[in-house]
């Protein structure tokens, strides 16, 4: 072969690795979906079956999940897992979404709301959350469980479920690009991470009241913000807490804090708070998934 031909035969050679060499790492989005922070929720009437207004939310939670789907897509996102992170985690009208989305739904799952995700995702989305249990001001303020807790600390910060979440995200270098929910529950976040867009879809009178945008607006802002979180990735860093990680769960009532206590690893600090070192962030989501779930008698 003269050095002509070998030229050009090098030259079609590097033409057809080119495409390979610089493609691009698909753009995965990972959605969490709580329901408290849906535009138009205030109270329980919205937030399980025995609720009135639940099947009609059903709708909103499902749209406002589309609507974070759709605007990620405007800006080049590819992939996405979606995880119901609501109550019995069953909410989302699977049916709607489109063919090539992944939902993750049910329970028990070790990470939680955060069930799915791994190092592969780009981002990670908050739909629907709400504030913490210590926060005197949002739209059903709690952390994991109203009924039973009164605070949760991650290395002695209170913290919403956004904080842990985002903490999980962290642990596998993604980070939160969007929430949407109260402004409270936007506030929570962006205090951890600045660079996260915002969607506030309704402002807290009080705990069981809101003054809120109508479903179509949230849909269509959500959409937005979504279009704008994965156009502006590049300037996103993960939200990462150093291992180990200490957790301190304050139950409202003496006994689940004394029982807890039993456990090897686990100090009871006070009359109603108990504390465990977890090795990272899935050790604490494993036990937090233990702390509120275990029960003697459950079945099969």
């Amino acid at each position: 072969m003269n050095r002509f031909r070998l030229a050009g035969a090098c030259a079609i050679a590097l033409a057809c690795v080119a495409p390979a060499a610089h493609a691009q790492r698909p753009v995965k989005v990972f959605i969490s979906v709580d329901m408290e922070g849906i535009g138009g929720v205030v109270t329980a009437e919205q937030l399980g079956p025995t609720g009135f207004e639940y099947a009609r939310f059903r709708e909103f939670m499902t749209a406002e999940a589309l609507a974070a789907i759709d605007g990620a897509r405007q800006a080049g996102a590819t992939q996405f897992v979606i995880a119901d992170s609501h109550g019995n985690e069953q909410n989302l009208l699977i049916e709607k979404f489109p063919s090539d989305v992944t939902i993750i739904r049910g329970s028990p799952r070790p990470l939680g709301m955060m069930e799915g995700i791994d190092s592969t995702f780009s981002a990670a989305f908050f739909i629907g959350y709400h504030s913490a249990t210590t926060n005197s001001h949002g739209v059903r303020a709690h952390t994991i469980s109203s009924a039973t807790l009164a605070s949760i600390r991650i290395n002695g910060r209170p913290t919403a479920e956004s904080g842990m979440n985002a903490t999980i995200a962290g642990y596998f270098g993604v980070p939160v690009a969007l929430i949407s929910g109260d402004a409270d529950a936007v506030g929570e976040l962006k205090a951890l991470v600045p660079t996260a867009e915002g969607a506030v879809v309704k402002r807290a009178i009080s705990f069981h009241a809101a003054a809120t945008i109508p479903p179509a607006a949230s849909q269509e802002l959500i959409r937005t913000r979504a279009k704008a979180a994965i156009e502006g990735l590049k300037s996103m860093k993960p939200f990462v807490v150093p291992a180990p990680i200490q957790l301190e769960l304050t139950y409202k009532n003496y006994t689940p804090a004394e029982m807890m206590a039993y456990l090897p690893g686990v100090e009871r600090v006070d009359s109603h708070t108990i504390r465990y070192t977890g090795r990272n962030i899935i050790d604490v989501s494993k036990f937090m998934g233990f702390a509120m779930g275990y029960r003697a008698d459950l079945t099969p």
